[in-house]
């Protein structure tokens, strides 16, 4: 490999993006450590100690870096991140969707602005933390993405938005390794975060409670409205829709002589929609805003598995193409929890073959 070849890593501060960091470096690149500002909880009053965002995790990503050798900054990407994943997050939620906002940071953020910002240094590659695979297959002349090795900590549900040109510039130094061993390779190299926990939570949202956060962030409360039965009846009182995801059981608030589950809302009418859990299976969606990325959009109907859920195993399916670059998706298998603004990601073994946004909800 030349030895000018140049990586930025974006580190966040745990032991994924650090160890990124070693082995590219071990792999002969020149290398810079990079965290994104992203947010900052004052600005909604509420702590993030834990998130990704704490001057904690700053501070062990600079002590990596340094450890490293390897020059070190800190970006404020705090305005594009508010507009990109803040807003569209309380948007979706707002419109009757759950929204996963680590795709979206990864869209607009690591692979849109870093990627920006790599190439202005003169950088030819951005280095993430990510457990997935980027090849080249050179039979259809193109970049592939592919599942992390470790398929308990795969990521590539959350990588289908990328393109041919942001595969053909990162790299996934972590794609072919196992947790355990990244951990071991870490405290091999005395990093002081070998034992640090992963992040669980939206980093935004440290305390879970996302719906409190909305109201902040909008500067509204949503008002109450009615739990209501696939016929309209009335079952009760509701504490605000946006508190509410499809597949939810616990703390609903309604006596009945068999669980209640939600399976749809109905936002005009500021309505839940509760059934049995049956009603929360489904075999068939729509999706928007596909991203084809190992296969060129297909024009035949395309048999593959599907996955709807970041941890949930795919399973086998027909992808319907559609006019507007949509798709309808039949599966073989009924589905637990089909819901509006999650992602749909589709598979061929390892490969990701694209994937897209969810529409409509399973009551459909």
């Amino acid at each position: 490999m030349s030895a000018e070849k140049k990586a930025l890593i974006a580190m966040s501060g745990g032991v994924d993006s650090s160890v990124a960091a070693s082995l590219m470096i071990d792999a002969g690149y020149e290398c810079m450590g990079i965290t994104m500002k992203l947010y900052a909880g004052e600005d909604v009053e509420i702590k993030c100690e834990k998130s990704c965002c704490s001057i904690d995790d700053v501070n062990d990503a600079r002590n990596v870096a340094a450890s490293l050798n390897m020059p070190y900054y800190v970006m404020n990407f705090k305005d594009q991140f508010e507009e990109k994943v803040i807003k569209k997050f309380a948007d979706t939620y707002i419109n009757g969707g759950t929204p996963n906002p680590c795709i979206d940071c990864n869209r607009y953020l690591k692979f849109d602005k870093l990627m920006d910002k790599t190439k202005e240094l003169g950088y030819d590659y951005v280095v993430t933390g990510h457990y997935a695979r980027i090849e080249y297959d050179e039979n259809k002349k193109r970049y592939i993405l592919k599942k992390g090795l470790d398929e308990t900590k795969d990521q590539s549900y959350v990588l289908y938005n990328l393109t041919q040109e942001q595969l053909a510039h990162t790299k996934f130094p972590l794609g072919d390794y196992r947790k355990t061993r990244i951990r071991e390779i870490a405290e091999c190299k005395g990093f002081i975060n070998a034992r640090k926990h992963d992040s669980q939570d939206i980093c935004f949202v440290p305390d879970g409670d996302y719906a409190t956060f909305i109201e902040k962030f909008c500067g509204k409360k949503f008002e109450e409205g009615n739990f209501v039965d696939k016929e309209g009846h009335v079952l009760g009182c509701h504490k605000g829709i946006i508190r509410y995801t499809i597949g939810q059981r616990k703390g609903l608030g309604v006596t009945a002589k068999e669980p209640l589950y939600v399976c749809g809302k109905d936002i005009e009418k500021n309505e839940v929609i509760l059934g049995s859990n049956e009603d929360v299976f489904g075999k068939e969606l729509y999706a928007e805003d596909m991203n084809w990325i190992s296969v060129e959009k297909p024009e035949e109907p395309l048999r593959c598995k599907v996955r709807i859920r970041y941890k949930q195993k795919e399973d086998w399916a027909t992808v319907y193409p559609e006019s507007e670059g949509k798709v309808r998706i039949e599966f073989e298998k009924p589905q637990r929890g089909i819901t509006k603004g999650q992602a749909v990601v589709l598979y061929d073994e390892d490969i990701v073959l694209g994937g897209g946004i969810i529409m409509t909800d399973v009551i459909r």
